[in-house]
C-alpha cells in the first residue's frame, strides 16, 4: 500500500465541511488513485479528490476515475467542496 501525501489545503477543506455538519472519512492512505476523502452530508455520500490550485490529477487517479461507476469530484477550495454537497449556493 502506497501512502499518499496530503495536499496542503486538505485540512482547511475538511474543517469547512465539518463546520457545516458533514462527516469526513479520510481515504488518502488507500492509494491506487482512490479519492482523498469520503463526505457524508444530509444522507448522501460524496467522494472528493483534493488538489491545490496548481495540482493535477495523476495517471493512477485518472485510471481510478475511468473505472468508477459512481460520482467523484476534484476540489481545490473550501467553497468548491461546500458547493458540491449543497451547503453553499
Amino acid at each position: 500500500m502506497t501512502r499518499k501525501r496530503v495536499d496542503s489545503n486538505q485540512p482547511e477543506i475538511v474543517k469547512a465541511l465539518r463546520d457545516v455538519g458533514a462527516t469526513v472519512q479520510h481515504l488518502h492512505t488507500v492509494g491506487a488513485g482512490c479519492p482523498d476523502i469520503l463526505v457524508g452530508f444530509r444522507g448522501r455520500n460524496y467522494l472528493m479528490e483534493i488538489k491545490t490550485k496548481d495540482g493535477h490529477v495523476n495517471s493512477r487517479e485518472l485510471e481510478w476515475y475511468s473505472s468508477w461507476s459512481g460520482q467523484a469530484n476534484v476540489v481545490r477550495t473550501q467553497d468548491e467542496a461546500l458547493y458540491i454537497i449543497g451547503a453553499l449556493k
